[in-house]
């Protein structure tokens, strides 16, 4: 669709009338297809970020486009107190794909974990347990920048300063079952929350005997297992969802979804069984903007593009293909490169080098990666990536890596 014409020339909003709150790279794009970036200088650039795992499919892709245009002749909001019939068709949809009965449909990833907190502790209410409130996570986790989100995560740089935390949040340390165990039999106990493969947190993939362990030490203390599956969810790991990898018997009673879910366009879900969602009624939890019309026909396109044999096969041949590329480089450059990490195309190097520094030296070579806790960058690259564009990315980590090699020997000498 054409802008409108205005009659004068946009005029950039400068830096400093912006918000601080981050630390841009010195790069403004103008286009996207496919897998590159484009400056408005007509600089290409191998986008394995996909703007945080979010364009699942690449930028522009034309079923994308199309649904996006065809639904904004049409409608593009209308108030939750009326049906929509595309939400009701992407909930059906999604229920049919996953363990859930139910949808809850919102603008963000953060969103949809609130909605999670939220049933899994109105659960224990309706369940006449309101003592239940504890939420289980663990260390190095991320799930969004509201205030429970935060408090969930407990990262001190994201929960400083904004006054006391939130009662009912606690963290585990990754890998300390026998703590996850002591927490989970609390009798204020109410859920545990986790991503079965972190992202911010290094790339840390939960394995097959976690997934399964965690689904029975719910069910033996009668508590609820959230899983935040809203970066690596949607056939990031070469399945549709994280958790399959551990078999449908392990599903989780509450999900969280969104990034990959609208390939770029601001939707989220959160998604439960039934019996997790018995206490949200009418008047429990609400959105004004949530599931609208415009979001959910770019998301149903979405899923349409996503959750087929064919996508999830190819995820698994690519992500294959880059794992084994990764492990000879990781054998070039001992002193650069010293773990892999993640599952399927959510994919962290844990680094030597400092990774920021790492992640400058690639926006040299036109290579955009993202970074990463415990010293990790991730390689995110939207689903669609080739087998060929992977080696163009491979080889430009190569030429990276003889960079940081000979940065460190010139700090040496």
């Amino acid at each position: 669709m054409a802008a409108p014409e205005t009659g004068s020339q946009e005029v950039p909003v400068p830096a400093d009338h912006l918000m601080g709150v981050y630390s841009r790279a010195p790069l403004a794009f103008e286009r996207g297809r496919g897998v590159r970036l484009y400056t408005a200088e007509g600089e290409a650039y191998l986008d394995c970020m996909a703007g945080i795992a979010v364009n699942a499919l690449g930028h522009a892709h034309p079923t994308l486009v199309k649904a996006l245009e065809t639904q904004g002749e049409k409608l593009w909001h209308v108030s939750n107190i009326f049906r929509i019939p595309d939400q009701e068709a992407l909930a059906t949809r999604l229920c049919e794909l996953s363990f859930a009965d139910v949808c809850f449909f919102t603008n963000s990833g953060a969103e949809a974990i609130e909605c999670a907190l939220k049933t899994a502790r109105k659960y224990h209410s309706a369940n006449g347990q309101p003592e239940r409130i504890d939420i289980i996570g663990f260390d190095g986790a991320f799930h969004g920048r509201t205030y429970a989100a935060v408090n969930a995560a407990g990262n001190p740089g994201y929960v400083d300063g904004f006054g006391p935390t939130l009662p009912g949040y606690e963290q585990a340390t990754w890998g300390d079952w026998e703590m996850v165990k002591a927490a989970a039999a609390r009798p204020t106990a109410a859920a545990i929350l986790i991503e079965p493969v972190q992202g911010e947190g290094g790339a840390r993939a939960l394995s097959t005997e976690w997934l399964r362990g965690l689904r029975e030490l719910c069910d033996e203390h009668g508590i609820l297992l959230i899983y935040d599956e809203i970066q690596c969810g949607l056939g990031r790991t070469g399945k549709l969802f994280a958790y399959e990898w551990a078999g449908e018997d392990y599903a989780p009673d509450i999900m969280a979804l969104a990034k990959a879910l609208g390939g770029g366009f601001p939707v989220g879900a959160c998604l439960a069984t039934a019996k997790a969602a018995k206490g949200m009624t009418v008047g429990a939890h609400g959105s004004t903007y949530g599931g609208n019309p415009l979001a959910m026909a770019v998301a149903r396109a979405a899923i349409g593009e996503i959750a087929t044999d064919a996508m999830l096969e190819h995820v698994r041949d690519v992500a294959g293909y880059l794992t084994q590329q990764l492990e000879g480089l990781k054998a070039r450059h001992p002193d650069v490169i010293e773990d892999i990490r993640g599952k399927g195309l959510l994919v962290g190097l844990k680094l030597k080098p400092n990774n920021r520094a790492f992640m400058a030296w690639a926006r040299d070579e036109k290579l955009l990666i993202a970074g990463g806790g415990d010293n990790c960058v991730r390689l995110l690259p939207p689903l669609i990536i080739t087998r060929e564009e992977l080696s163009e990315a491979v080889a430009k980590l190569d030429r990276i890596c003889e960079r940081a090699e000979a940065e460190t020997a010139g700090q040496a000498a």
